[in-house]
């Protein structure tokens, strides 16, 4: 799909057809977003701009070289834009190239910040006078995007650390739930880095209009205290997690203490059991007399009780109960 933002008569308008832009100039055009274009859009576009639109390998490559750079007449840049889904954060990777301020953006998936600045743009078109406007635009969205995803994730950090604080459902579960929350928060980090790089790189170009270095050292202020506060959230999510470790391990270490507690008490009335079991004469036991087998029980119980009370005042006394 193409959508073909150009001037007309002091508005812009949006074309979704790619013969018309012979006919538009690319002096009127402002903007071309390809979303999942078809190979003959594609080389319609490239035809049009006379220069070579990166395919979608190249813009998920990793080196710097390759996130950006500039030839005579144009700048080429790769980023990645973040999307919420199920259980954590997806990377979508876009492509912007500016060319005779005509900004070309390639992608594979609808993007909110893209749709929200399209309807936009019709509505003031003024404030998108060339590409280069509307890409500062993109960063300021995406980066105002960021800014939601870390707050929402810095909420459900505290949602947490109260459940925690409350000794509420402490098992594996939440364990694995604080790590993906970590996997997310170092996603988030990496993307609003790998804007400030691109940030960065747009500031030291000559081919940049003077007018927007302030917007853009304003963006590169925001994200640098986005960074802060995405370090923050995996610190914090860091120490939740050590906390239930903890947490589990006393946990543990209780269920343990009861099954040695247990076993120790038994151990004198199993001793005291197993030595009147053996099949000799033992004292306290009157072969000829059978009502002296009560007394024997009582006796015997009383021993065991007596074993029990005094273990429990030793750990008692040793407070380890």
């Amino acid at each position: 799909m193409v959508s073909i933002f150009y001037r007309e008569n002091g508005r812009i308008v949006l074309s979704s057809e790619v013969k018309d832009l012979p006919a538009v100039g690319v002096e009127n055009v402002v903007w071309i977003d390809l979303v999942e274009p078809t190979g003959e859009e594609k080389r319609a576009v490239e035809a049009f701009l006379e220069m070579e639109i990166q395919s979608r390998a190249q813009a998920e490559e990793i080196e710097s070289s390759s996130r950006y750079f500039e030839t005579d007449d144009a700048i080429f840049a790769n980023t990645n834009f973040l999307t919420p889904g199920a259980d954590e954060y997806l990377m979508q990777p876009v492509s912007f190239t500016l060319k005779d301020e005509v900004l070309t953006t390639l992608r594979e998936v609808p993007l909110r910040s893209f749709t929200e600045l399209q309807r936009r743009m019709q509505v003031n078109p003024r404030q998108y006078p060339t590409g280069f406007s509307v890409f500062a635009t993109i960063l300021d969205q995406r980066v105002d995007l960021d800014a939601d995803m870390i707050e929402l994730l810095a909420k459900e950090i505290s949602q947490y650390a109260k459940r925690i604080e409350g000794r509420e459902d402490i098992d594996d579960e939440l364990l694995l739930d604080i790590s993906q929350m970590q996997e997310n928060a170092m996603v988030v980090r990496e993307n609003v880095v790998d804007k400030q790089r691109l940030i960065s790189n747009l500031m030291k170009s000559t081919k940049v209009p003077d007018a927007l270095q302030n917007r853009l050292a304003v963006q590169l202020q925001d994200i640098s205290s986005l960074i802060n506060h995405s370090n923050f959230c995996f610190e914090r999510l860091e120490y939740l997690q050590d906390t239930v470790l903890g947490l589990i391990n006393l946990e543990q270490n209780k269920i343990m203490k009861v099954f040695t507690l247990v076993s120790v008490f038994l151990m004198p009335p199993t001793l005291i059991a197993g030595f009147y079991g053996m099949n000799v004469r033992l004292p306290m036991v009157a072969a000829d007399d059978p009502n002296s087998s009560i007394w024997n029980w009582i006796i015997i119980l009383g021993l065991m009780a007596l074993t029990c009370g005094v273990i429990w005042f030793i750990f008692k006394k040793k407070k380890m109960l």
